[in-house]
């Protein structure tokens, strides 16, 4: 069994296990549970009501946080030509357009937050699926981060606005940051609320019954805080 600190159990000790609270509750007692020296990263837990083994049950799709995740995101595009300019227009932090670049990337190097490729690069792309897959770093035409060259500069600065990815996992759970224990509750809340919205837009048409059984809200190390799920589903998009 896994030993938790004195931090740990302090923080764990105001949450009630056995309450699902409301999402404006769970974000205020998420801030309140925080104990790291550093600005914590909150994150979203679902557990969904689905087979991952299914091709029509999966989940993948991409929300835009309107306050941001509280941190600069740093992103790679892969380009070339006319791509190359509109990428540094954009404020790409990292342009891979020769073989060198895709060659360190291949070797393990993925010191960005989000990948962009337009297409004439895909070809190139897709051998590194064995490093960017992982990493849920491969570009996708689902999650808009496979674009024509004209739309780079747009898909670059949602990206660094706070543009997200979400996908169901090989154990039927989604995990998302919704931004840092320093936002104010409203701010959490409003990215909370946008991030069901687009969870509730993605569901498969296939999913009969319970599409989230289980809903939990964590700061980085705190503990987790069970949200109400009809209470999260029955939110109107403001």
């Amino acid at each position: 069994m896994k030993k938790h600190g004195k931090k740990y159990l302090a923080a764990a000790a105001k949450v009630n296990h056995e309450t699902s609270y409301t999402p404006r509750e769970a974000l205020e007692l998420v801030k309140e549970t925080s104990f790291t020296k550093f600005d914590a990263t909150v994150e979203v837990h679902m557990r969904m009501g689905l087979d991952p083994k299914q091709a029509d049950q999966q989940v993948r799709d991409v929300v835009l946080m309107p306050h941001g995740l509280g941190k600069t995101m740093r992103v790679l595009v892969f380009t070339q030509g006319e791509g190359v300019g509109l990428a540094k227009q954009g404020g790409a932090d990292v342009i891979a357009e020769d073989d060198e670049m895709i060659n360190k990337i291949a070797g393990g190097w993925t010191d960005f937050d989000i990948a962009i490729a337009t297409q004439d690069m895909m070809g190139k792309v897709g051998r590194l699926g064995k490093v960017l897959g992982p990493r849920n770093l491969m570009p996708n035409p689902k999650t808009g981060t496979v674009v024509n060259a004209q739309d780079l500069p747009r898909a670059i600065q949602e990206a660094k606005a706070g543009k997200v990815e979400f996908r169901l996992d090989k154990t039927a759970n989604i995990h998302v940051p919704i931004g840092k224990v320093s936002f104010d509750a409203n701010q959490l809340y409003e990215n909370f609320v946008a991030l069901i919205d687009a969870v509730k837009k993605a569901r498969p048409t296939a999913v009969k019954g319970t599409y989230i059984k289980r809903l939990t809200v964590a700061s980085t190390m705190g503990p987790g805080i069970r949200v109400d799920v009809n209470a999260a589903l029955g939110i109107e998009k403001e």
